[in-house]
């Protein structure tokens, strides 16, 4: 728990950050409502393999797990592609900020990922569709998406808040999740086992809300929460409508603990360290077949709706 020294910052399980926060996606600093110009997206370039050797522009791999993962290029995103990198899976990096992500991509290389850095803005319909484009020069199928960038907004009071702001916060942690999995649904129904991890928030917990106990109950913001809240529902209809994928969502936590991690998006305020709060995207990652679908955990277990 943050005492009162910290009064100008608002806290909730996963984001604290001061009223006047203007810029943010996890994953990428950016101006709110700033666009990735196409002449941003540079055609396709060779990703490096865990030999050190380059992997042919074009060419697929029917063999090496894959996985795309948006808002990749720090945080939370950047830890889970290091992980499920050390396993030897093909990483698709997705970033917002193309020179940030060409950054973080070339670092999980040097600790000897096979990584290709795939501009993607999760707000923009043609951004999403040339990334498609690019992960399909390099595979005929996704193993697992991982929908990780999110945006936790001004942390407006409710009496405050506006359309437009609720508006800019649901564009990525609603509607962009929505847009990249229904782009990449093609590829991903052409895997054996495929699976869509949903990087969600205890805050978007009706049962957490609720709970005196916890510091987002003190919370008083309208967008954030609420867009969490919306994700987990969506999650479940993806579930429940599509059998053959498995859909969860996670929150970087420790909700039974009232324990959060720290990232970027909350000052670096929480008392995880980003690799535990990677623990359950890393789990869902590496499920089999049998796997859970239509659920919501933290590194400790199930979490309440």
């Amino acid at each position: 728990m943050v005492g009162d020294r910290h009064a100008p910052v608002l806290l909730i399980p996963d984001i604290a950050v001061p009223r006047d926060e203007r810029r943010n996606r996890e994953g990428d600093h950016v101006q709110q409502g700033q666009q990735l110009p196409l002449s941003a997206v540079r055609p396709l370039t060779p990703c490096h393999s865990r030999s050190g050797h380059l992997v042919l522009e074009g060419m697929t791999n029917s063999e090496q797990t894959s996985v795309l993962i948006t808002g990749g290029n720090k945080g939370l995103g950047l830890e889970t592609a290091r992980r499920l990198g050390e396993q030897g899976w093909t990483i698709f990096l997705g970033s917002r900020d193309e020179g940030r992500g060409r950054a973080a991509a070339d670092k999980l290389a040097d600790g000897g990922a096979n990584v290709v850095m795939v501009p993607l803005d999760v707000t923009s319909d043609e951004s999403v569709t040339d990334a498609v484009r690019l992960v399909r020069e390099h595979t005929d199928r996704l193993d697992v998406l991982i929908n990780n960038a999110g945006a936790p907004g001004k942390v407006t009071a409710p009496v405050d808040t506006t359309v437009d702001e609720i508006h800019s916060v649901y564009d990525t942690n609603v509607y962009g999740p929505v847009r990249v999995t229904h782009a990449f649904l093609p590829l991903l129904q052409a895997a054996d086992h495929p699976r869509v991890v949903m990087v969600s928030s205890a805050a978007g917990s009706f049962a957490v809300v609720t709970d005196p106990r916890q510091a987002v109950s003190k919370m008083h913001e309208l967008a954030y929460t609420s867009s969490k809240a919306a994700l987990n529902m969506i999650t479940i209809r993806y579930a429940q409508a599509i059998p053959q994928v498995r859909f969860n969502c996670i929150t970087p936590g420790e909700v039974a603990n009232h324990k959060f991690t720290a990232t970027d998006m909350n000052n670096h305020t929480g008392q995880l360290t980003v690799t535990e709060g990677t623990d359950p995207i890393v789990e869902l990652a590496l499920s089999d077949a049998g796997g859970p679908t239509g659920t919501f955990t933290d590194r400790l277990g199930p979490v309440a709706w």
